[in-house]
């Protein structure tokens, strides 16, 4: 079975909604083997929207849309599905008396315009909205399945879990299940060079995506069954960490955050951060982890030479023989910070974020120290593009590093 997702609402066109609601009905949808072909957005315009159902139902089996559901003159998703199906419309009872029951429990009358939500395609299967007042509903016809859900993420979310995924269910022949594998420290065409013969298959399948300063590798099989799935990918995922070895920061782990968190956790160590080129980045993408506060005690951020010197430690002479931004200083500033934390693993970072060089290094020279008890050591990077809006960019990539050595730490510990 193929499908197609048609999200409505000219707020989606107009980049003022994120369109969360693709992403995940194609999550779903490829846990149950159905594979979505394409996504669309169309606005609330009732011509261009009946022409885009006819288009996208003349060639999909099941067509999934999300939105324009409301009580307003704008919401038309129904009444215009309805029309291409050749299909009335029809009152639904339960949808109306949980209506009725709701405007009474909030003291406030019910709007005339709230009624059309308890109109649904005749022959549908109605999902009931146990987080808002609109149903959806799905309805079968010629070999076509059309599904109707809400277009507010949690409402759309809950219904299909709730109704829509059981309802799908018994048309799926096929899983698919997926694995990503998470690469940092080299860049997508190094990265698909090294795997290109692993990328040649159909079953499992091994794509990279490029994120910001990393690679993803998406793992992706089809089978009769989880376990299917699992076998036919499990030999390519061992091959794979075999290439690319500590480059691989997890798998399934979200993001190198969540990955250092996790593992920290697990070992029972602690870090600390000190910051001057990142500002405190190192800090914040830390404790938006749940759970950070368990191996996270310090976080500082030294900016200027004499916070460097008296919360650090970081010699004079070093900073007068070297400068701030330099491998000597960051070292100092790992060892200083672990030693004031009493961490097992101290981290720093110092560099030129830019627009300006203030010393004579080149904008995106930075220095990552790390400290532990099995030893010290300071990666250079060279992170500028040469653009004069690269700051926010090299600060970021920065502070990355300084979580993916947090990581190669711990592992060392």
């Amino acid at each position: 079975m193929n499908c197609e997702i048609l999200c409505v609402g000219t707020e989606l066109l107009l980049g003022d909604i994120v369109n969360t609601n693709a992403a995940f009905l194609s999550r779903q949808l490829a846990a149950l083997g159905i594979g979505v072909y394409h996504q669309s957005v169309v606005g609330d315009n009732p011509g261009r929207l009946r022409e885009e159902i006819r288009r996208l139902l003349a060639r999909t089996d099941l067509l999934i849309l999300t939105g324009g559901l409301g009580p307003t003159g704008d919401d038309l998703t129904k009444e215009t599905a309805a029309e291409a199906l050749g299909l009335p419309l029809v009152q639904n009872e339960e949808a109306l008396e949980r209506m009725t029951r709701y405007f009474a429990r909030t003291g406030c009358p019910m709007p005339e315009n709230n009624l059309k939500q308890a109109m649904v395609i005749e022959g549908a299967a109605v999902f009931q909205n146990d987080n808002g007042t609109a149903p959806g509903m799905a309805v079968e016809k010629d070999g076509k399945i059309v599904m109707l859900l809400p277009g507010p993420p949690r409402e759309m979310t809950a219904m299909f879990l709730k109704d829509g995924l059981p309802y799908l269910e018994r048309f799926s022949r096929q899983t698919i299940r997926s694995h990503v594998i998470h690469v940092f420290g080299q860049g997508e065409s190094a990265t698909e060079l090294q795997l290109k013969h692993l990328m040649e298959s159909e079953n499992p399948t091994l794509s990279p995506y490029a994120k910001t300063g990393e690679v993803q590798l998406r793992l992706t099989a089809r089978g009769q069954n989880e376990a299917e799935c699992e076998a036919l990918m499990a030999p390519v995922l061992r091959q794979v960490e075999e290439i690319l070895g500590d480059k691989i920061y997890g798998v399934d782990v979200g993001t190198l955050e969540q990955a250092a968190v996790s593992l920290l956790r697990e070992k029972g160590l602690t870090v600390a951060v000190a910051e001057s080129c990142t500002g405190g980045t190192v800090t914040k993408r830390l404790t938006d982890i749940p759970g950070a506060s368990q191996v996270l005690g310090y976080g500082a951020v030294t900016y200027s030479w004499q916070a460097k010197e008296k919360l650090l430690g970081v010699r004079h002479e070093t900073l007068q023989a070297h400068g701030a931004v330099s491998a000597e200083t960051a070292l100092q500033m790992a060892r200083g910070i672990r030693a004031l934390a009493g961490s097992d693993i101290g981290v720093s970072t110092t560099g030129e974020a830019g627009p300006e060089s203030g010393e004579d290094k080149p904008v995106g020279c930075v220095f990552v120290g790390v400290s532990t008890r099995a030893g010290e050591q300071v990666i250079p990077l060279s992170l500028g593009r040469g653009g004069r809006d690269d700051r926010d960019l090299i600060r970021y990539t920065a502070a990355s590093n300084a979580i993916h050595q947090i990581i190669l730490a711990a592992r060392r510990l």
